[in-house]
């Protein structure tokens, strides 16, 4: 019995024996990953887990030690002009969010994407670009987000800048912020997007929606806030309509509230896709400014007759005409001005001389003598 219970005993101590060496082993190899997820971490960066953020350093590059492991990168608020196929020298197959803001960046060059084949949100927000590469993604990029709100300020080159959306490699893109740009007429840029879900074109100065320039992507969530519309094409309207599931926000917009808007205001009447419809108002004429678009009726809408536009450009070239018969006139003038001035000095002698002659009469009236005499001579 007691060389029985001795087995036993063994045995169970063998059993600690080894779980203790299994815990052991379990905290050597949790030690090891940490130290090798903390291994590399640049200079001037913080490194936890999976995560690497480099912000507000004054860096002028992308950090090329990074760790292979990086999921989450943060390189925000330093002075990084541009990034090219140089800023991520090595592959980054774990990398899927990259956070660019506040770096005054102006140029984003070709290839600079191809070694983060996972990339799925990409913020580029709050930065000065200049120049896009077309090239800048590779063909099968897998980026379903991005952020390039506050980032586009040239509006000569803003076409130009925005073709990379053209280039057909985002076709799973879901998410677009163009947010606090100056648009000012928003380009024919989404026909590729085909997964666009999300437009985000908020204060970015937008006059006018081209025909066609919405019709391509499945919208779900546009929004057209604080912008500078006054009215909806007809055509932006239909586009509109083929997109039931489409929420629009509209609010902060200066609408004018005349005869032009009645297709806007049956569009909003009828339709369920403007989110914010309540917070629409009209901006002009005056005697409706802030007024609700919802509760305007049709006597309301006042349009400028052709007559009395009319009238207008009569008085306007009557006015031009007059303007003309006066610079004539003073060239006239001018071009005589020495037959004119020989013309007034003859005058004023002429003046002189018969003045002269009233004068001689008045002192001879008024002499007693000199009018006896006066009257004696004529006799």
């Amino acid at each position: 019995m007691c060389l029985l219970n001795s087995s036993c005993g063994c045995d169970r101590g063998e059993i600690r024996g080894r779980l203790h060496k299994s815990g052991v082993m379990r905290l050597l190899f949790l030690l090891l990953a940490v130290v090798l997820s903390c291994h590399g971490c640049p200079d001037r960066c913080l490194c936890s887990s999976q995560t690497v953020k480099c912000q507000n350093q004054d860096l002028d590059a992308i950090p090329h030690s990074l760790p292979a492991n990086t999921k989450f990168l943060f390189v925000t608020g330093n002075n990084i002009s541009n990034i090219s196929v140089a800023s991520f020298p090595t592959r980054l197959e774990q990398l899927t969010d990259l956070y660019l803001s506040g770096n005054g960046m102006e140029y984003v060059e070709a290839m600079v994407f191809d070694n983060l084949p996972n990339l799925l949100r990409l913020d580029l927000s709050n930065n000065r670009i200049l120049n896009f590469s077309q090239r800048a993604f590779p063909n099968d990029t897998k980026l379903q987000l991005l952020n390039l709100s506050r980032s586009f300020h040239n509006l000569s080159f803003m076409e130009v800048d925005l073709n990379f959306l053209r280039s057909g490699s985002l076709l799973q893109l879901a998410a677009l912020d163009l947010s606090s740009n100056d648009l000012v007429a928003l380009p024919d840029i989404f026909g590729n997007l085909s997964s666009l879900t999300n437009l985000n074109l908020q204060n970015s100065s937008i006059v006018t929606i081209s025909n066609g320039t919405l019709k391509v992507p499945p919208l779900r969530d546009l929004d057209l806030r604080d912008n500078s519309l006054r009215d909806l094409p007809p055509a932006t309207l239909a586009e509109f309509g083929l997109k039931p599931d489409l929420h629009i926000r509209l609010a902060g917009n200066p609408w004018r509230c005349d005869c032009y808007i009645e297709d806007v205001l049956m569009w909003l009447k009828n339709s369920t896709q403007v989110v914010d419809i309540q917070n629409l108002t009209c901006a002009d004429p005056e005697a409706l400014r802030l007024h609700p678009l919802l509760q305007l009726q049709q006597s309301q809408l006042k349009c400028s007759t052709d007559m009395e536009g009319v009238l207008e450009t009569s008085y306007v070239f009557l006015g031009l005409v007059l303007a003309l018969i006066g610079v004539i006139f003073l060239l006239v003038l001018y071009l005589n001005r020495k037959g004119i001035k020989r013309w007034m000095y003859n005058i004023r002698d002429a003046c002189r001389d018969h003045m002269e002659g009233y004068h001689y009469r008045y002192e001879i009236n008024s002499d007693p003598r000199l009018a006896n005499l006066s009257i004696n001579s004529d006799v």
